[in-house]
């Protein structure tokens, strides 16, 4: 191959990104690090596009995919918009043959994102959701460390997350992000990478009593706040999941409670440490699970509540991971663990946040998962 996405004879992936909040601050970022060309920059609003792009050095802007598609040199897409969004525009891209990244939550619900997998199979494309935390040291070391069978038999699982990002009641957040209808809120948000880590780090889940909470009182904002979910996972496993955005306090709990030990992490970071017989010791940092840091953003890029709430740096490293695991899976190469998730999560992610929305729309009722591409 030869032209501008091509160096020493070997093509560079071209890469287009749509969506200028989350898709700047961090893809085209992590993108680029892991080896990507960013070729174009895809937005609703063209003079916040255009913006976006002149901060972030991408060469070029389009106000739809369709027209981005065109650009030469484009083999994989990246959706970073609203998730009520995501299902055209994968399917737009799956469509064209394009290798796709797309955020999470998935889709507006299960029946959607099974779609959305089944276009992506039938295409053949590589396909990645867009849930970094995966690779988070802390989050990956626990893993590791409950399917070597650190703790025995896992019987009891706890991940709490309480942060102040919208204690405010006038806080300043997308449109989106405060309506229900548009899946906005903090249970798509936030309660989608808890599932996804519990998932795996522990299975699938059975079923789940839940209420989706309205910590503080904002009348125009639809969307929660915060969420409580009883749950139990298919071995056997019962567990409590909940988190707000609207504590004036942090609190932050991640454990597994087994039939021969505990293993946690200590508050956010790579601190993981196991209980047992023996005593409480800390489990080492492998080498491959080290993520790097994340570099300055542009002077003036950052300048609401919400956009400081998704840069606080924690998700640069694992977002990296991601991207290189990406980039990595498209030129058919071995992907170290811990791997990627890709739609078929997607729909087990989505078929839990439909049975959370569910158990807590009936009254907290107990709620099967029906969830699993079929």
């Amino acid at each position: 191959m030869t032209g501008p996405f091509a160096t020493g004879g070997v093509p560079r992936l071209g890469v287009v990104v749509v969506g200028t909040g989350f898709g700047c601050f961090t893809h085209v970022r992590t993108l680029r690090a892991a080896g990507f060309e960013v070729v174009a920059l895809v937005g609703r609003d063209p003079a916040r596009t255009a913006e976006r792009a002149r901060l972030f050095g991408v060469p070029r802007v389009s106000a739809s995919l369709t027209e981005a598609l065109e650009l030469p040199g484009v083999r994989a897409v990246v959706v970073a918009t609203p998730p009520h969004s995501h299902g055209p525009l994968v399917l737009e891209a799956v469509a064209r043959g394009k290798h796709v990244l797309c955020e999470k939550p998935f889709a507006r619900d299960t029946a959607e994102a099974r779609g959305l997998h089944a276009a992506a199979e039938r295409s053949g494309v590589v396909h990645i959701l867009g849930v970094e935390f995966r690779f988070d040291p802390g989050q990956a070391l626990l893993a590791r460390a409950v399917r070597a069978g650190l703790v025995g038999d896992s019987r009891l699982a706890t991940w709490v997350m309480h942060v102040p990002m919208l204690v405010p009641p006038d806080v300043d957040v997308p449109d989106w992000w405060a309506d229900a209808e548009s899946g906005g809120g903090w249970l798509g948000a936030h309660g989608s990478q808890l599932i996804d880590q519990i998932r795996a780090t522990l299975g699938e889940f059975a079923g789940v009593s839940a209420t989706v909470a309205h910590v503080v009182d904002r009348p125009s904002m639809t969307a929660d706040d915060g969420f409580v979910v009883h749950f139990r996972l298919r071995q056997g496993c019962a567990g409590v999941l909940q988190s707000t955005a609207a504590d004036r306090a942090f609190l932050v709990e991640t454990r597994v409670t087994g039939s021969t030990g505990t293993a946690w992490i200590e508050g956010v970071g790579s601190v993981v440490k196991v209980a047992d017989a023996d005593g409480v010791r800390t489990l080492p940092v492998p080498d491959d699970l080290l993520v790097s840091s994340a570099p300055p953003l542009p002077a003036g890029a950052v300048s609401t509540a919400y956009e400081q709430m998704t840069t606080f740096g924690v998700e640069y490293g694992p977002s990296l991971r991601l991207a290189s695991a990406f980039h990595a899976r498209i030129l058919g190469k071995r992907v170290p663990d811990p791997q990627p998730a890709t739609f078929v999560d997607g729909v087990a992610q989505m078929a839990v946040l439909d049975a959370i929305r569910h158990s807590s729309a009936s009254g907290g009722a107990w709620t099967s998962v029906q969830g699993g591409v079929v």
